[in-house]
């Protein structure tokens, strides 16, 4: 039934719990303390428009009789020192049912699977309940694989994944190593005594409900991940980076080693790293991120680097040059205008545990003594014009894998 010009006046709108939450996450925005300049509130609220996108994503993709797989985050909804190298999906679903996961195996060098119960909160994070990558799946030699998620039971046959009390969101991360030449599988969900049948009508009144969710979610992301890097990274020593460790509540086969960095124009960090045996680690890279606890700009910008992607030392290390200033070198992390902000290493796919001398060292340097410090520096030169071939290499393949 239309609603007539005097009925809006007086109407209770729906979304007015969720705009009233987007004025909130945007004063959590603006009186965050590291926002010192312009660029920094810029980027808050270029920040803030993705979250929001993804909030009403997410609630929207609240369906654990119809599950299916959302885009958690991507280049334009950022999350979590989100990984330039990772497409990252999620389903929610619960632990009394039974779900069906089909896909076909790409050539991207990792493919994993997490089982949360629950989400990120300013105060704590989920529990990983289970993880796994595609080691343990039993593909076809078509690429092809069948997984089934449900609560225990005897008898459950091979690829039955038993579901722990409170089990709620299934996720899915696939990781590139080498952008140009790897290429995404596919995946698809559905709850098996579900499938062939309708959902509901969602009516209004629940329709608004999503709304208020919305809100809350807005808003405890906002404030979760600008709380979280003061737990993992903000205590640790300026200029930085720890010894190769398990990821805290991560997957079982992923080390990380993390930092945060401070530097001024004229100042160079030199992270150097050895270059990862394919054999025990197949994926490793290397990425900045910016004081909102996200990725840099890894599209138009070299911010990040896998093992392929980087020019490799005769010695077998891989020496990364964090710089304001373009050294003209091929490992040249961009900090694209970004003083202060977060260093991570990913490794993963990993056979054994990594130890301190797997990991980086860093040391900080003055821009004009790269040539010296540098035992390669010549066989690192690159040229403007091959700057720009990276650059464009960069847009082209996240262009092929990633929508906006």
């Amino acid at each position: 039934m239309a609603t007539d010009s005097a009925e809006l006046k007086t109407f209770d709108a729906a979304t007015r719990s969720f705009a009233d939450a987007v004025v909130e996450a945007e004063r959590i925005i603006r009186t965050a303390p590291h926002v010192k300049t312009d660029q920094d509130l810029a980027e808050g609220l270029d920040y803030l428009a993705g979250s929001i996108k993804a909030s009403l994503h997410m609630v929207a993709a609240y369906q654990q009789d119809y599950p299916f797989f959302a885009s958690s985050t991507g280049p334009y909804t950022k999350l979590g020192l989100d990984n330039p190298d990772t497409l990252y999906f999620h389903a929610y679903i619960r632990d009394d049912a039974e779900y069906v996961v089909t896909g076909r195996r790409g050539t991207t060098a990792d493919l994993s699977f997490q089982v949360m119960n629950g989400d990120y909160s300013p105060t704590q994070s989920p529990d990983s309940l289970t993880a796994f990558d595609d080691r343990e799946l039993d593909i076809g030699a078509d690429g092809t694989f069948r997984l089934r998620f449900g609560p225990p039971k005897k008898d459950a046959g091979p690829g039955y994944v038993a579901l722990s009390p409170g089990s709620a969101m299934l996720i899915v991360r696939e990781v590139f190593s080498d952008w140009e030449n790897e290429r995404p599988g596919e995946i698809r969900i559905h709850r098996a005594d579900t499938l062939g049948t309708s959902p509901l009508a969602v009516p209004s009144d629940r329709m608004a409900r999503r709304y208020e969710i919305a809100g809350k979610m807005l808003v405890s992301r906002i404030r979760t991940f600008l709380a979280f890097p003061e737990w993992h990274y903000l205590q640790l020593p300026v200029n930085t980076l720890t010894e190769p460790r398990l990821t805290p509540g991560g997957l079982a086969t992923q080390f990380s080693s993390v930092g945060h960095y401070d530097l001024d124009d004229d100042e160079v960090m030199v992270i150097t790293a050895p270059a990862a045996d394919r054999d025990v680690a197949p994926y490793q890279g290397f990425q900045l991120g910016s004081m909102w606890y996200i990725s840099l700009d890894y599209i138009n910008h070299q911010t990040s680097l896998t093992s392929d992607q980087a020019r490799v030392d005769e010695d077998g290390l891989i020496r990364y040059i964090v710089s304001e200033r373009d050294p003209g070198l091929a490992n040249w992390i961009e900090r694209t205008g970004h003083r202060r902000g977060y260093l991570q290493f990913r490794w993963q796919r990993v056979t054994r545990d990594l130890k301190p001398e797997d990991g980086p060292s860093a040391e900080v340097v003055p821009f004009d003594e790269l040539p010296r410090i540098l035992p390669f520096h010549e066989k690192q030169r690159v040229t403007r014009d091959e700057w720009a071939e990276k650059i464009a290499a960069r847009q082209t393949a996240v262009a092929k894998r990633m929508l906006g």
